[in-house]
Parts: C-alpha cells; sequence; structure tokens
C-alpha cells in the first residue's frame, strides 16, 4: 500500500471546513485585492507565523480563520474557493467531499445567507462539471467527482465573529449570550432546508461545531429536530474536546448520523455524570451502540494532534482501537491549509502507524462512501458506491500485478 496507490485509489472526505481549507496563494492574493492585512504576505512568512506544523493549543490553531473568514465576505471569493478546494480533492484522488462551513461567519449587508451558499454551490458545480467532462469519467471508465455541502452552527459566539453575528447579538441585547446562541442555530437551519428545497442547491447535512466543553449540544436540540423532522442528515462534532458523554448526547439528543472527531470516545475517564465504578461499562455501551448502529465517525488525526494536548504521538491516538473494534470510520483532513495536511495524508500515517490489513482499509475507504449524505436518490447513491467499489478493486488488481511483475 504505497503512496501511488494511496493517490490512486477512489477516496472521500466527509469532514473538510471550506474555510480551513484555502490555498495560501489564494489567501494572500484575496486579503490584498480587498484590502485587508495578514501577518505576512508570503506563503513562507504566513507557515512560520500562523499556520504552523504544530500549534501550542486550541486557540492558536483557530487563529488563521479570522484571516481567511475574512476574504471569504465576497460572492468571487466564495464560488472560488469552492472550485479550488474540489480541484485539490480531485488532484490527490478524492471523489465525493462534503465541504462544511458557517454560512453565518460570512453574511454582509451586501451578502445573504443564500448568496453565500450559493456562491460556494456554483464554485463546487463548475469544478465538479470540468472534472466529470474528462473522457476517463465520461467512458465510464473512472467514477465521476460529486459533493454535498454541510452548513455549521456555533455553539457560541460573540459580536466579533462577524457582521451577521454583531447584527444578531444585537437583536438580541436583552437576552443572555448563552440564550442567544441556539436561536442562531435554529434560524441557521430553517434557512438551510428554505434554500435546499427552493434554490436546489445540494445542502446534505447540519453540523455543531465550536467550543466544545461546557458548551453542550443539547442546549441546540431545537435546530437538530427542526433538521430531522425535514430530512435533512446531521453530523455533530463530538468528543474532540469533551468525552463520551458529548458523543451520547449528540446521537441521543440531536439524533446525529455520523460524529465529527468521536476522539475521546474511550476515555471512560472523562465521564462525569455517573459515579466511577460505573463509567467503564457506561463507555464500553456506547462504543458497542456506535458499532452496532454503524453510526461513522469523522477521524481527523494530524487536526486532533495538532489540538489535543493530551495526544502526543500518532501513536496514541485511537483511531487504531477504533479500527480493532470495527467501528464505521472515515478518514477526513478537518482543514487542509491549517492543519497541513490532505486525505492521502491522512492515510498513509494511519498506514505506517497501525496494523491496517488491505481488507481493513478497503472497508474504511468504501464505509466513506456509504456513509456520505450523498444527495443523489439512494438507488443512484448504491450504483455511485458500487462504481467506487469496482474501481478501488480494478486498481487493486493493477498495483498487484505491477508488484508481482516487479
Amino acid at each position: 500500500m504505497t503512496r501511488e496507490f494511496i493517490r490512486t485509489i477512489p477516496k472521500s472526505d466527509l469532514h473538510v471546513h471550506l474555510d480551513g481549507s484555502l490555498r495560501l496563494e489564494t489567501l494572500i492574493e484575496l486579503a490584498s485585492d480587498q484590502g485587508i492585512t495578514l501577518p505576512s504576505a508570503t506563503p513562507e512568512g504566513l507557515r512560520e507565523t500562523v499556520f504552523k506544523d504544530r500549534y501550542a493549543d486550541l486557540a492558536e490553531y483557530l487563529k488563521g480563520f479570522q484571516y481567511t473568514c475574512a476574504v471569504l465576505r465576497e460572492k468571487d471569493s466564495l464560488e472560488r474557493a469552492g472550485y479550488e478546494l474540489a480541484l485539490d480533492c480531485f488532484a490527490e484522488g478524492v471523489r465525493y467531499i462534503e465541504p462544511r462551513f458557517a454560512p453565518q461567519l460570512h453574511v454582509t449587508e451586501r451578502l445573504s445567507l443564500q448568496e453565500v451558499l450559493q456562491s460556494v454551490d456554483r464554485g463546487l458545480a463548475r469544478a465538479k462539471s470540468e472534472i466529470n467532462a474528462r473522457p476517463s469519467i465520461q467512458s465510464g471508465e473512472e467514477p465521476p467527482f460529486d459533493y454535498g455541502i454541510i452548513g455549521c452552527a456555533l455553539r457560541k459566539f460573540d459580536e466579533r465573529f462577524s457582521p451577521y453575528y454583531k447584527d444578531f447579538v444585537a437583536c438580541h441585547r436583552y437576552s443572555p449570550l448563552p440564550q442567544v446562541y441556539p436561536l442562531a442555530s435554529l434560524e441557521l437551519v430553517r434557512a438551510l432546508v428554505t434554500i435546499r428545497d427552493k434554490a436546489g442547491i445540494p445542502i446534505v447535512g447540519f453540523d455543531l461545531a465550536g467550543e466544545e466543553r461546557g458548551w453542550p449540544a443539547n442546549v441546540h436540540r431545537k435546530a437538530f429536530e427542526f433538521a430531522h423532522q425535514h430530512f435533512l442528515k446531521k453530523t455533530v462534532h463530538a468528543g474532540e474536546a469533551y468525552g463520551p458523554s458529548s458523543i451520547f448526547q449528540a446521537i441521543t439528543q440531536c439524533y446525529a448520523d455520523r460524529i465529527g472527531h468521536g476522539t475521546h470516545l474511550f476515555a471512560s475517564d472523562l465521564v462525569e455524570h455517573i459515579p466511577p465504578s460505573e463509567r467503564d461499562a457506561y463507555t464500553r455501551a456506547l462504543v458497542h451502540y456506535i458499532a452496532d448502529r454503524r453510526i461513522t465517525i469523522e477521524v481527523c488525526p494530524t487536526s486532533n494532534l495538532q489540538t489535543i494536548p493530551t495526544i502526543h504521538s500518532m501513536e496514541e491516538h485511537p483511531v487504531g482501537k477504533m479500527i480493532a473494534e470495527k467501528l464505521s470510520i472515515t478518514l477526513c483532513t478537518d482543514n487542509r491549509l491549517v492543519s497541513h495536511t490532505t486525505v492521502c495524508d491522512e492515510i498513509e500515517k494511519t498506514l505506517k502507524t497501525f496494523s491496517i490489513s488491505p481488507h481493513d482499509l478497503r472497508e474504511i475507504i468504501i464505509y466513506g462512501f456509504k456513509r456520505s449524505f450523498s444527495p443523489l436518490p439512494y438507488a443512484e447513491k448504491r450504483a455511485y458506491v458500487r462504481r467506487i467499489i469496482d474501481y478501488y478493486e480494478k486498481v487493486e488488481e493493477k498495483f498487484e500485478s505491477a508488484r508481482d511483475v516487479s
């Protein structure tokens, strides 16, 4: 399972933040055009000051988003971001992506929430059209490229986050901020459903991101209930900065179809709501439930190493245990720019660290497509996944034959 094999097999990325995955050169160009000052005007300088290989903590990791979000408040820049992300993913063999972002971070007086979503979709659709016009895809030799969009709500925010949030906080100035956060989530999910249904944009999911500890997902349960009632699939950032209880809450109270990160799934010591003597049993039951229901975990190893201080090396990452427990997982980037990673990088790191058989890798890859929130009707999605499996097997045969010859 060489790097070339990893690059050639069809892959997905179900957890990739649009605003964390800009090209550095694009960020610099957009900032210059829009009169936004960056800490450096060169890629090398930004890698030294903002987008580092290692971060001291989550706060430092998130620092770069103030710059990427700032340049993504124009139609053209949002379209470009979607277009370039799709091309960058396809260049490493990724055939399906679900870019997620918080539209409320990009709304301005000149740009509505619907226009934000339409702009990103326009860029993704243009890239999809160009990619799928290739002869090898047109002939059926290779599977096509596709995407769906996930809208993110934030667990907490303040008026500094964006012009939209500034206005939202002002409109609810007489309410305590913790009561305002779920109102913004509910407004967002209502907009996502309306825009999906009326504008035809492939909005496939609803997510909740942001500071996890102290800001439980169930506060936003009305938003998730609305999504659930309107057939919008759900994923929740959970178990990244908090323990199994957060994952349990996402599944049972927020109807989560998938879990973002899930890094602390096995951390019984972080279960706080029951006596210590019962915590191991609680965690084992949760793991069994997730495995049995095939609730897929969007695992982002590099990002976790950069933001979770208790994980010091790849060897300590729980993805190895997740695979051993036969959980449904998919390997994702989280943020291609901020984490300096690609899907190929995530797969290669995991293969080098843990004993993963070709069968296990194939299962991980295929689950990324099976458990996607694809906008295709179910019969068409099944056919698409079948094409992915057939192509994967063809790549396997090609590389096995080359190895036998050598």
